[in-house]
């Protein structure tokens, strides 16, 4: 039985006008995402079909979870085959789940597999896949390449060298611009136990000493200029929560002498330091014209026991609950204040958030960047059809859908490119049925142009990355 057809979650002429005449060949604009550059400079190919898609997809791992597979068979000692199987076994009950949308368009575009996915052909499906998988033009360049995609944004810690994204920048064979992006969450983590440890490689790569905290932002200040000088011009940021706590130097100094001797840091110590590092950092991303990118509300490996057995970033993270208003507010205020706020992305996890962020991006507008402040795409727990629905609407309900600078991956996971035409889609059947209902004219010139600068061309226009 074949599944998704050209027009799949298009319902309305209208919706099919806009995404084949106007979204559906664009080129990607991937501001986001955790690929590893090593992986693109080597163009790295594949043992298997578990390998590219199921190896390191903790999305994957909870769903297998729920319905009860062993864990040997998601992140245990199992073959490649049998975590293969178990995967297939649990496709067909992921009905409603993004993971059967996204599953099945992986497999159409990379593969030109068209059946629904169904446990009974999964060893003829493990032996057709992999003839393609052990292909020699089945890699990771490739699968860019296929994908047509212009920029690619990484996820890099301060202290990286960038050697792999020297590399690629160095081979003009390869089109595709991969470019670092800046995240500095170790260096925000005052009370974590590996923070002197971090620090002192930090000192390293900065090549200096690191002895108090205005050695430290000094040696992220150094970083941020290496990192620019590589091509980088966005940075990205991780919170639990966004906290906002005012500090002298003198005070931000004792709290970070005592993290680097091992001694008990409060919360608040935490939060001082966290809001002064993001100040800094964020005016010198305002004089660099880098974006600054804010993901907010994960509550992290929530499950000691298989933290303590399979480690971070594989399924056990959930939706945080906090206050973010006021925080939010005062901390691009703080930066407004001394004319240095960056342009700016907000990503909340929590869907209550949606209406708040919405309306806090209009308070710091400038004529200076048209959308300067961004309510970014459904992330994580959002990033399926309701999630990017609910965004779009309350961004288009307290500012200006028009703008939008669209979607990103977020994935580790080549395949994931899949995402942006998910979303495309998405978005042409909302503005589609806004024609249809007689909302908005139906003007395909004008509105199809909408469609395609949401879909690529306000990122094109919105973060300074020079395309050749």
């Amino acid at each position: 039985m074949k599944f998704m057809d050209d027009d799949f979650l298009l319902n309305s002429k209208s919706a099919k006008i806009l995404y084949h005449e106007y979204a559906k060949n664009l080129p990607l604009y991937d501001f986001h995402c955790h690929l590893s550059p090593k992986q693109i400079a080597e163009d790295h190919h594949y043992e298997n079909i578990t390998d590219v898609w199921i190896s390191g997809d903790h999305y994957k791992w909870r769903a297998m979870r729920a319905l009860g597979i062993d864990e040997e068979l998601i992140t245990g000692s199992a073959t490649d085959k049998e975590k293969f199987r178990a995967w297939i076994q649990t496709v067909p009950y992921t009905m409603g789940n993004p993971l059967y949308h996204w599953s099945h368009l992986e497999l159409k575009k990379y593969f030109n597999y068209d059946e629904v996915i169904r446990e009974e052909n999964w060893e003829e499906m493990w032996e057709q896949l992999n003839e393609i998988v052990q292909s020699k033009s089945f890699s990771a360049r490739n699968l860019i390449k296929n994908s047509n995609v212009n920029v690619i944004c990484t996820t890099d810690d301060p202290a990286d060298s960038l050697e792999y994204h020297i590399q690629i920048a160095e081979d003009s064979s390869f089109e595709t611009k991969v470019l670092p992006a800046f995240r500095p969450d170790k260096g925000l983590g005052l009370s974590d136990p590996n923070f002197e440890s971090y620090v002192n490689k930090l000192a390293g790569s900065a090549n200096m000493d690191i002895r108090n905290y205005k050695d430290f932002l000094k040696a992220l200040e150094k970083r941020v200029r290496y990192f620019h000088e590589h091509g980088c011009r966005v940075s990205d940021h991780g919170f639990e929560y966004l906290p906002y706590e005012e500090a002298s130097l003198e005070e931000l100094s004792v709290g970070f002498e005592k993290a680097l001797k091992g001694e008990t840091i409060s919360k608040l110590e935490e939060d001082q330091h966290k809001t002064f590092t993001m100040q800094f950092l964020g005016e010198l991303y305002a004089e660099l014209e880098w974006a600054m990118q804010l993901h907010i509300g994960p509550l992290r490996n929530n499950n000691t026991q298989m933290y303590e057995k399979a480690g971070p970033d594989t399924g056990f993270d959930s939706i945080n609950d906090f206050e973010l208003a006021g925080p939010l507010n005062r901390f691009l205020d703080s930066l407004n204040q001394k004319n240095a706020l960056p342009r700016t992305i907000i990503y909340p996890l929590n869907p209550t958030h949606f209406e708040m962020v919405a309306s806090t991006i209009g308070n710091f507008q400038s004529s200076e960047v048209r959308g300067k402040i961004q309510f970014g795409s459904g992330w994580w727990y959002n990033d399926q059809k309701e999630g990017m629905l609910r965004q779009m609407k309350e961004l288009a309900n307290a500012g200006l859908l028009s703008l939008f600078v669209g979607m990103l991956t977020d994935s580790r996971s080549f395949l994931s490119y899949t995402r942006h035409d998910y979303f495309r889609r998405i978005l042409c059947q909302l503005i589609g049925n806004w024609i249809e209902e007689g909302e908005i004219p139906a003007d395909y010139e004008f509105v199809g142009q909408m469609v395609s600068d949401i879909s690529y061309n306000n990122a094109k226009n919105y973060f300074t990355i020079k395309l050749d």
